[in-house]
């Protein structure tokens, strides 16, 4: 016992000593253990778009090959609404203990600008994600029904011209990736047309097939069957090489037109999930992706596997998120 000013300082005795650090070496090495048995019940993955849209056709091989892979299952969660916005701020403020993860499209880098654009709170930030891995990446394909009339874009493109606004085309919501597509198409080509909003782009992708609208831009593996089956017809796309299930199916910029879009699909998770939990994701997805079963299964979506591991799916990301915010900043305000 020693004494300090008017206070009496004593030490434990080295029996307390040993024992607090016992138990203190005990907390640690039980929450070790916890963390390292990740996952320890089943994972809830949010899809930010109703059923029969891309990311929703994509996630759900990825949710059962994760399932057979971490050992728990990996339950699909469809929460659409505002272009992706809604599923994809829940993510955001969910609980970060690894068992909410993300698969978003490249909305993700799109809709906090939008936000900013239209004067409104953003739903979340970016840096409220860290990044899990790529899985596609695909450019939207330009899509009419077989009965229009147009047979090729240069067609499309021209009766846009000569009758403004009158060419309808749905989307998955405002600055979504099936509307900021259109847009750039329209500022390279100078047309205008009418922008119809959906909740996602399997509800648009209906809105076609009813007649309700007359075009759509959206990633292959939204329309790949449709194509098929002679009910749509795919007349351009705004990548810079060929589509594999489409490969006679022209780019735009091939055509003339300064347009290109790649809509890619990701997985993330709440930036402050442990990283044990991380790195358990990260080792999982990339085990998957050097599966030559998983990388045939994704194709057979309509989109091949393109595949990025975190770290350079982090780089990615931050190149195309400020590509994104240049995008939506000389769209402007639309409304």
């Amino acid at each position: 016992m020693t004494t300090k000013g008017n206070y009496i300082l004593s030490t434990p005795p080295p029996a307390v000593r040993r024992l607090k650090f016992a138990m203190l070496a005990l907390a640690l090495a039980t929450s070790s253990q916890v963390l390292a048995q990740y996952p320890e019940r089943p994972i809830t993955m949010i899809v930010p778009f109703p059923p029969g849209g891309v990311a929703d056709t994509v996630a759900r091989p990825v949710a059962d090959a994760m399932s057979k892979e971490l050992g728990k299952s990996v339950v699909i969660e469809n929460k659409g609404g505002a272009g992706g916005a809604i599923g994809i701020g829940a993510s955001a403020h969910a609980k970060p203990d690894g068992y909410t993860i993300l698969f978003s499209l490249s909305s993700i880098s799109i809709l906090p600008e939008a936000d900013k654009i239209l004067g409104r709170a953003p739903a979340y930030q970016l840096d409220q994600f860290k990044p899990i891995a790529r899985i596609t990446a695909d450019p939207t394909v330009l899509v009419v029904r077989e009965d229009a009339p147009w047979k090729t874009a240069k067609e499309f493109i021209e009766a846009a011209k000569k009758n403004p606004q009158s060419i309808t085309y749905g989307s998955s919501g405002l600055y979504g990736t099936m509307h900021v597509p259109m847009e750039i198409l329209a500022h390279a080509a100078g047309i205008s047309m009418s922008h119809i909003p959906y909740t996602g782009a399997g509800p648009a992708v209906a809105g076609l097939l009813g007649n309700h609208v007359q075009a759509l831009a959206t990633g292959p593996a939204s329309v790949i069957g449709q194509v098929k089956a002679g009910k749509v017809r795919a007349l351009a796309h705004w990548g810079d090489k060929p589509i594999a299930s489409m490969p006679e199916v022209p780019s735009l910029k091939s055509l003339g037109y300064d347009a290109t879009f790649i809509q890619w699909s990701g997985i993330f998770v709440p930036a402050s999930t442990p990283a044990q939990a991380i790195d358990r994701l990260k080792s999982g997805v990339d085990k998957l992706a050097a599966d030559p079963a998983f990388a045939k299964t994704i194709g057979n979506t309509g989109s091949p596997l393109d595949y990025l591991s975190a770290d350079a799916f982090a780089d990615y990301w931050k190149k195309d998120a400020e590509s994104m915010a240049a995008t939506v900043q000389k769209m402007g305000k639309i409304e």
